[in-house]
């Protein structure tokens, strides 16, 4: 399984998955997304975790196909990637059969005391880029969850993801007890 970097977000779902599966996976780190496509594509690897955007130009080549999504739901995109499969197509690693999800954090943050004028002035400021046809071009070429929270949402789900990756850091021996 090629991912990238160590003891990061790609390893730690490496880790999820021989949890689910019982299986034992060499993880392989690769230093960027790109070289964890080619890893794959050359037969260096059988199997990679990687971002879509990162991989869907060997899956339009017919050099790769994706098996599943760690998200709770599929992608909500129809469009035809290939002639014969759209992201929706995808089925979610639950659907798969795998008892896996992770949805990976991707966040902006301030330091702690800043006024409520500051933290309001960002939250509007990516609201509005959000909102621009460039910004949705890009969500939809990569294929992105465009998950949107702020303030006590967005604390509640750090804390819940910290618990998750405290969980299978410590099961896979990247921190003890």
């Amino acid at each position: 399984m090629a991912g990238t970097g160590s003891k990061q977000e790609d390893q730690i779902i490496t880790v999820g998955l021989e949890q689910a599966t019982a299986a034992k996976l060499k993880y392989i780190p690769e230093k960027g997304g790109g070289d964890v496509a080619k890893a794959l594509v050359g037969n260096h690897v059988n199997s990679t975790v990687n971002n879509p955007i990162e991989q869907v130009s060997f899956w339009k080549a017919g050099q790769t196909r994706p098996l599943c999504v760690f998200d709770s739901k599929r992608i909500a995109l129809t469009e035809k990637v290939t002639d014969t499969m759209a992201w929706s197509d995808i089925p979610t690693c639950q659907e798969a059969g795998l008892n896996i999800e992770y949805t990976m954090l991707r966040g902006i943050f301030l330091p702690a005391g800043v006024e409520q004028a500051a933290v309001d002035y960002y939250i509007d400021l990516f609201t509005k880029v959000r909102e621009t046809p460039e910004w949705k071009d890009f969500m939809v070429r990569g294929a992105f969850n465009q998950t949107f929270m702020s303030g006590d949402e967005f604390k509640a789900w750090l804390t819940k993801a910290a618990v998750l990756h405290k969980d299978l850091m410590t099961k896979a021996g990247f921190i003890s007890n």
